[in-house]
């Protein structure tokens, strides 16, 4: 597999020129909102919610006007006569001024960019059309809040830093704090029946075989100063774990749903599946890192005499490439997300499609990928090569997405007869 690192600030610049010229409004609020998370430094947990309600309320809005395929909350019932275009839009920006109230002016600004661009032109539409198109995607933005409003998402848990049992997992901050993103646990899920509808198994015991062959590959791969890892495992490891998978994913989307150029029901369709696709795959990952409780390399590998494993051996100063995430190990939350992206991908353009992952942090870093098994691999590695999780967390991961992705495809977004 060829996997190449393309400093091409010049060539991106032109792609996402091209790309806005053929952006509908799905593409295009998209686009927004991603622009408007990174304003807020949104983290990569609550990103995936984020994204999915605004691509929910974005396709309940197109679809309760078009009525092709069955919702994921709000019942098609639209007025006659409603813009699909507008409804799109007013859901959008509805939906992005509750979740990012501090912005609301930019996204004044974008919705009034957008409906110029209906009410003017060849293809312009009628003002009453216009108007009942605000009304329709206003009713269906402000029912998605309201649903996910009771979702657990706000519930105020008591802290929880972990314990000092052995394997564990215990706070990585100094001092400890609570961990991060423990409500999603118990989160109302999207479209999966239950958080724990797809638990695996318990990882590995800790004198086991296979848990010492996850603790010698990372503790040689994923110290910070490791003499084994080259240099382009380095940048890649440094690169999936910049800015958001969500915004990672969602940009390979965009960029193959322009080639093959999507018409807006279909991309109001595929950016609903994928992002509510990512979002349950996180509700059920953090649902077993909190029944699990697993502990990290970082604490892991100063304590191997504690084990009971003699195929492991401490190392007091071991450090990882980057800060290890104050989370629990198992599984691993970057191959749940993308492994459910990439098998809800898979099956809409194939899983042989090629493309490049472009990052929003590592401005002019690219990379280039054949498949999505390959790009799927490489995050898995990326994560054990920066010292913050052992193979079998994203092993694990990776299928309890791919099995999240999987039924949604077969229990949502279907056509209304039925196929």
């Amino acid at each position: 597999m060829r996997r190449s690192i393309r400093l091409c600030a010049v060539v991106l610049a032109t792609c996402l020129i091209a790309v806005n010229a053929h952006a509908d409004e799905v593409t295009f609020w998209n686009r927004v909102l991603f622009e408007a998370a990174k304003v807020a430094n949104t983290t990569p947990v609550p990103m995936s919610r984020f994204s999915a309600i605004v691509h929910a309320a974005m396709y309940d809005a197109y679809n309760g006007i078009e009525r092709r395929y069955t919702p994921i909350f709000v019942q098609p019932a639209a007025p006659a006569g409603a813009s699909a275009r507008v409804a799109v839009v007013q859901a959008a920006y509805v939906s992005l001024g509750k979740i990012y109230p501090t912005q609301q002016s930019t996204f004044d600004q974008k919705r009034t960019e957008s409906l110029a661009d209906i009410s003017s032109g060849e293809a312009s539409e009628h003002s009453q059309s216009i108007a009942r198109g605000i009304a329709w995607g206003q009713k269906v933005a402000d029912e998605i809040w309201t649903w996910r409003s009771g979702d657990g998402a706000s519930a105020v848990l008591p802290p929880f830093t972990g314990n000092n049992n052995t394997g564990q997992w215990r706070s990585t901050t100094s001092p400890p704090s609570s961990m991060a993103g423990l409500q999603f646990a118990d989160m109302t899920p999207w479209v999966i029946n239950s958080p724990s509808q797809f638990l695996p198994a318990a990882p590995p015991a800790l004198t086991s075989t296979q848990y010492a062959t996850d603790f010698n590959e990372v503790k040689l791969m994923g110290n910070v100063s490791s003499p084994s890892r080259t240099a382009d495992q380095t940048l890649y490891s440094l690169f999936w774990n910049a800015g958001t998978a969500s915004y990672l994913w969602n940009t390979v989307a965009l960029s193959l749903a322009d080639e093959r150029h999507n018409t807006l029901s279909e991309n109001a369709r595929l950016f609903g599946l994928l992002n509510t696709s990512m979002a349950d795959a996180i509700i059920g990952c953090w649902n077993a890192k909190k029944l699990y409780n697993y502990w990290r390399p970082l604490t892991a590998i100063p304590l191997a005499a504690t084990d009971g494993n003699t195929a492991t051996t401490e190392d007091l100063n071991w450090a990882a490439l980057f800060g290890t995430p104050n989370h629990s190990e198992y599984p691993s939350g970057h191959s749940c997300i993308s492994g459910a992206a990439g098998e809800l991908l898979s099956n809409y353009f194939g899983e042989n499609s090629s493309f490049v992952v472009t990052s929003d942090v590592m401005v002019g870093v690219s990379r280039f990928f054949p498949s999505f098994t390959a790009a799927t691999d490489e995050v898995k590695n990326a994560r054990i090569f920066s010292g913050i999780h052992f193979r079998t967390a994203c092993d694990i991961g990776q299928t309890l997405g791919v099995n999240v992705a999987r039924f949604v495809l077969t229990n949502a977004f279907l056509r209304r007869n039925g196929r």
